[in-house]
């Protein structure tokens, strides 16, 4: 292993026979640093010298272990710095206030060779973990701020009325929206045409059975936030099937019929990333992503789900999709008329789509139509799209 790739270990000890004997048991497998006093310790880190661990003894003259810690973790530059006391203190109060000033562990003397590279080896692990995760976190805020510039407008009804968190989730879920759409010439408005029918349909049936108990208020919005995310796995599509001038062969299709997974998959990974799986917001956007395409009679994809086992969510984003489909126009067909495009909807009830949304649907396809002539798209994406 070249030095760049050792750990740097900061051992200070006013004991030279204790100093010796921990750089003959870590020097081989790590870059050792070895000082013998806290004041000598403090301006080494103050001049910037490299240390990924510290073990710091306690009883030392001048400038304890304790205050070079308190020091140590008081410092912006030096308190993430995991510290290890080399002590032969063995009182539970002393070990209470070593923990309290920010330390770590304690290795008692004299030194036991496979304890001290037992607990090397696993502070060098949990500060390694450490260090991956703020680099996410601030990775993760760059990209979020950098891509609320350009959306800030088609997110602002997202944004508002959010705490920080849920804005920065919002924004998050916009950018790939946006990614999304920039792939694919069809889109158009439709991502904001989708969000108002979900939330038109969902408000329509929120009082009636068996929805009752599903769609609160809070559930509905967040319905209207997590539906620009039903072609989120479009992004990982080969340009040569999405973005194709014409109908899909067999093979094609099953590669473009994966977007469900794909999206799933992404958002399965953005809950683990973010430390929120199981919350609410991103499990709709994942029900959405994944069975959107699914139908009441088991025959769709990507699982063959049937009836209610389809979850409410995609079924409510399954007869928004299709309409907006039919009633635009794309290289392969022309745009349905609003009335035609009620009508194979409801000839589709009961096989494709839930028949009590079905039948909400219908009650409210005026509505329908002002969401889609509010949001239409402009003459020239449509000779895009043509």
């Amino acid at each position: 292993m070249t030095e760049p790739d050792r750990a740097h270990i900061l051992i200070v000890d006013d004991q030279p026979d204790n100093l010796l004997i921990l750089e003959d048991l870590l020097g081989e497998s790590h870059v050792v640093h070895s000082l013998d006093g806290g004041h000598a310790a403090l301006a080494y880190l103050g001049d910037g010298g490299a240390a990924d661990l510290i073990l710091l003894d306690v009883m030392m003259p001048g400038l304890d272990g304790f205050e070079v810690c308190r020091a140590l973790k008081q410092d912006p530059g030096t308190r993430d710095i995991p510290v290890i006391f080399l002590t032969t203190l063995s009182s539970a109060v002393d070990e209470e206030r070593g923990l309290s000033l920010g330390a770590e562990d304690f290795i008692h003397k004299p030194f036991s060779p496979a304890v001290v590279f037992a607990r090397v080896r696993n502070h060098l692990r949990l500060s390694q973990s450490a260090r991956l995760l703020r680099t996410r976190n601030e990775d993760l805020e760059r990209l979020v701020s950098e891509r609320t510039r350009h959306i800030l407008e088609q997110a602002a009804e997202l944004v508002r009325r959010k705490q920080q968190l849920i804005a920065a989730q919002d924004a998050t879920i916009s950018a790939f929206c946006s990614l999304a759409e920039a792939r694919d010439y069809e889109t158009g408005n439709h991502i904001r045409r989708t969000q108002h029918y979900v939330r038109a349909l969902a408000e329509q049936v929120r009082d009636r059975e068996p929805y009752r108990s599903e769609l609160t208020a809070e559930t509905i919005d967040l319905l209207f936030k997590s539906a620009p995310l039903h072609d989120v796995g479009k992004v990982a599509i080969p340009d040569a099937v999405l973005l194709k001038p014409g109908k899909l062969d067999r093979e094609e299709w099953e590669v473009m019929k994966q977007h469900t997974v794909l999206g799933r998959d992404a958002i399965l990974q953005a809950e683990a990333d973010l430390v929120v799986a199981g919350d609410s917001f991103l499990r709709h956007a994942r029900e959405i992503a994944t069975s959107h395409h699914e139908r009441w009679d088991g025959t769709g994809y990507p699982d063959g789900l049937v009836g209610d086992a389809i979850p409410l969510s995609a079924r409510i984003m399954a007869i928004a999709d299709v309409y907006d489909a039919l009633i635009s126009r794309r290289v392969y067909k022309p745009a349905y008329s609003h009335d035609d495009a009620v009508h194979m909807i409801m000839r589709e009830r009961g096989t494709h789509f839930d028949p009590g949304l079905a039948d909400a649907f219908f009650e409210i396809r005026g509505r329908f139509l002002e969401i889609a002539e509010r949001f239409a798209d402009a003459p020239e994406h449509e000779a895009k799209s043509a």
